[in-house]
């Protein structure tokens, strides 16, 4: 068990239903190991840009404006401000968890920030930003990989990315620290790849 202070990076698509069960997982981590969490955006569109057959089935590109209100978001306001609006993105009116996002303009609200920030989602003023965030992101991992990336800085200031962990559901709190130990540990040794079930 790693009991130094560690800053977790951890790059998501707003809109990936999985992504938002392994930043919930994440979270629980963060509640109970010395664990700082950074939010930055990475977009499945860039990902899937030049495709002809969008594997997220948005042929209508609505996945763009999730991620750029996130980077006008991460750019204006920085990390932190990026995950009180992610949380609130995908959090219900009576508190549990939405099955999909919310309203963006309802979202920035609830996140303490300007709602005409949601304005930025049907701009490209932002897009730069947003493909230098995935980008850092893609930069750090092999292959074809989507999201959530995450980053993993030690005091040290040895660092370990990896895509992942997916998980379909948030583990219960014992689970979700052995997920967590058995992360680091893997994506420590030298040559380590992937890992699939």
């Amino acid at each position: 068990m790693v009991t130094e202070r560690l800053t977790v990076d951890f790059w998501f698509d707003p809109a990936c239903p999985l992504s938002r069960v392994t930043a919930t997982w994440i979270t629980a981590v963060a509640e109970q190991r010395p664990v700082d969490i950074r939010w930055r955006v990475m977009s499945l569109s860039v990902v899937n840009e030049g495709r002809d057959v969008d594997p997220e089935g948005d042929e209508e590109g609505y996945l763009w404006i999730p991620a750029r209100v996130c980077a006008a978001i991460q750019t204006a306001y920085g990390h932190t401000a990026l995950g009180r609006f992610y949380e609130a993105l995908w959090t219900a009116e009576d508190g549990g968890r939405r099955e999909w996002i919310g309203d963006l303009a309802e979202a920035l609200g609830a996140a303490d920030l300007p709602v005409a920030l949601a304005g930025a989602g049907l701009s490209t003023d932002h897009d730069a930003a947003l493909r230098a965030s995935h980008g850092e992101a893609m930069s750090l991992v092999v292959g074809e990989v989507g999201t959530p990336i995450l980053a993993v800085t030690h005091p040290s200031g040895s660092r370990h990315a990896f895509f992942g962990p997916v998980v379909t559901e948030t583990p219960g709190p014992e689970d979700a620290l052995r997920l967590w130990d058995g992360t680091l540990l893997v994506a420590s040794v030298p040559g380590f790849r992937e890992i699939k079930r």
